[in-house]
């Protein structure tokens, strides 16, 4: 008997129907090389950091920065060689002034040496011969420069790419839990047969259950093939009965039409409900919508054009809706927001790209999260040597851009990922330090800049607006970040004083940390009627700098330190004591023609918040002045 289609349903009648379908995804871990195209169903959370010790990131010599500055190449310095150091060991070794350890890229660096001298500039005979003079921290990659103990690396709902699996690796994860969306894929027809097998007279091939599956999988969906069934209503009925105990959404291609041998839409009548025979569109006219032994159905039509049409226009969006997968595109036409510079080289440089800007995403060559925090990257022949700011530039995509709300350029706190979430917002986040942030906020690059610079007046941030020739800025003040002696757990460490005669690992110059370190030890020097430079000079490792605190918890639990200074959340996090000594105040720069944006006004709202305030990590806080905007120029405030 021959089934006439219903009325045909229009594109919007056929999405409302769909629309109604509530379909949950289930959560399942799998391991990190069989995750790339899903989606992460948690928050990911390094437990370590990244780099996990102070290492060499060239071959070559680890020394003391101060004896290489007066190499010349027509008058190289000697130092004496004292062992050499493999990656992959811990060294009990200290490098002294006046001598040297060869070091291999990756290796830890050894207790005493501030940097390292590349193997190019050196030659051995009875001594070492450096025949070029290296900076403090040149060549050394610090714990935590790239991913810091406790800092979400990766967000839920994020979909996996061989970006994000190398930043899973990183972090030492071998499994990881992903939304899953089983998808049956039935294909029907007494014509078809298996790619493979021998294809007799009247027979063709079956294509609509691979190139589905495929698309399925494309949107982030687990493809079940369940194999070629022929036209038969007992077989059909016993596969959909089958699908429908494993699978959230069954897909069926054949049988939909109104001929006398397709049964499709009969089978689902009687075991479900027909929500749908027909959709006014072309390709795919017969397109079955409805429900089968409970689940959601969809039957394709046979022919592969009109089969993958219905497919892209319905069922790909739920899917990807369904799992967080988002559509994928491949070129892009914006603007670059600040000039780059070529390196004489075809480069293929990582961006990522907000609202028609690019900016370059840079964290050095060992840093993992370049690439994962790049949107694509824009390819810069030899010939160009200048890619100057505004000028058009076509983006090749790594995937869809998920444009943000906003771009935070600053100095990365683990209190930001709190208040993000808090205030419900897509913000890209790029990590270069509080200086990076307010040159960002100078250029136009950024929305908000994140810093902490303590100045030696002992106020922070506000002077460094006028320092860094920040004029048309305001500074929004934050919350308080707990500032102290990170110690073991055995240390007899109890107070400041006690560092003068303990070796310590010191914060870089120009830090915050490093300005408060200086201005207590000031302090004590007064008292004890001596210089600061006298005092200093016999502190062990007191020119020891590291970049970060991670740095500073890595080498005091590592024993390359008895003390740093450094934040308590990063003290608790990596198993070490924390002696309070000051509240640090990490606060925001925000240009003052986005304070009425709807992402800034949400900003604030988290900011000033009882709930971001509840759930800050430990070691930071709010406090009286937290969400306060400080709207006039710095040189004002001071008359």
């Amino acid at each position: 008997m021959r089934k006439e289609f219903r009325k045909l349903v229009t594109i919007d009648e056929a999405n409302k129907i769909i629309e109604s379908f509530d379909i949950q995804p289930g959560i399942t871990e799998i391991k990190i090389e069989d995750s790339p195209g899903r989606v992460l169903a948690e928050d990911v959370v390094s437990e370590v950091d990244v780099p996990p010790f102070n290492r060499a990131s060239m071959d070559g010599y680890a020394v003391h920065a101060a004896d290489t500055y007066e190499a010349r190449e027509d008058n190289p310095i000697r130092l004496k060689s004292v062992v050499s150091i493999p990656a992959g060991i811990n060294p009990e070794i200290h490098v002294g002034r006046g001598e040297a350890a060869e070091i291999a890229t990756g290796a830890v660096m050894p207790a005493g040496a501030d940097a390292v001298v590349m193997v190019e500039y050196t030659r051995s005979d009875k001594d070492l011969l450096i025949f070029r003079p290296v900076s403090i921290n040149e060549n050394v990659m610090h714990a935590g420069s790239d991913i810091m103990v406790g800092e979400r690396v990766l967000k839920k709902g994020t979909a996996l790419s061989t970006r994000e699996i190398g930043v899973l690796a990183a972090t030492g994860r071998r499994a990881v839990k992903v939304y899953g969306l089983d998808v049956g894929i039935i294909s029907t027809g007494n014509e078809l047969e298996e790619p493979g097998s021998k294809l007799n007279e009247g027979k063709i091939y079956d294509i609509n259950s691979f190139s589905v599956a495929s698309a399925v999988k494309e949107c982030g969906g687990n493809p079940i093939r369940y194999g070629i069934v022929r036209d038969d209503e007992t077989e059909i009925k016993n596969v959909l009965k089958k699908a429908a105990e494993r699978c959230d959404i069954i897909l069926t291609s054949g049988s939909t039409s109104a001929g006398s041998g397709d049964v499709m839409y009969r089978i689902i009548e009687e075991n479900g409900t027909v929500l749908a025979h027909g959709i006014d569109i072309k390709p795919g006219k017969p397109a079955v919508i409805g429900k089968v032994f409970g689940k959601p159905v969809f039957g394709l039509p046979g022919y592969p054009t009109s089969s993958l049409t219905i497919f892209n226009e319905f069922v790909a969006p739920l899917i990807r809706k369904i799992t967080g997968e988002k559509e994928e595109k491949t070129h892009i036409n914006a603007k670059m927001a600040v000039r780059v510079r070529s390196e004489g080289r075809s480069q293929l440089l990582p961006v990522g790209v907000i609202r028609g800007r690019v900016y370059p995403v840079e964290k050095g060559s060992g840093a993992i999260t370049t690439l994962a925090e790049a949107d694509g990257f824009i390819e810069i022949p030899s010939e160009v040597e200048m890619v100057e700011a505004g000028e058009t530039v076509s983006v090749t995509l790594f995937g869809e851009v998920d444009i943000p709300d906003l771009l935070f350029v600053g100095s990365h706190c683990l209190g930001l990922d709190t208040l993000i979430d808090v205030a419900s917002l897509k913000m890209r986040v790029i990590n270069v330090g509080s200086s990076g942030g307010l040159s960002a906020i100078r250029n136009g690059t950024a929305d908000i800049a994140g810093v902490h610079l303590l100045d030696e007046s002992g106020e922070y941030n506000i002077p460094f607006l006028e320092r860094f020739g920040i004029r048309d800025a305001v500074l929004v003040k934050g919350y308080l970040r707990e500032q102290g002696l990170i110690v073991r757990k055995d240390s007899k460490i109890s107070r400041f004083e006690d560092i003068i005669g303990a070796r310590i690992i010191n914060r870089n110059t120009g830090s915050g940390t490093r300005v408060l370190t200086d201005i207590k030890l000031r302090e004590i020097a007064l008292q004890r009627g001596i210089s600061f430079e006298g005092l200093t000079e016999n502190i062990d490792g007191y020119h020891t700098e590291a970049k970060t605190h991670s740095a500073i918890a890595s080498a005091v639990k590592l024993g390359k330190a008895d003390v740093g200074v450094g934040i308590r959340t990063v003290a608790e996090l990596n198993g070490l004591d924390f002696i309070k000594i000051a509240d640090e105040e990490y606060d925001f720069v925000i240009p003052p023609g986005l304070l009425e944006s709807s992402g800034i006004k949400r900003f604030m709202e988290a900011l000033r918040s009882q709930e971001f305030s509840e759930k800050l990590p430990p070691g930071l806080r709010t406090y009286e002045r937290t969400g306060e905007i400080i709207r006039m120029p710095y040189s004002e405030i001071r008359k």
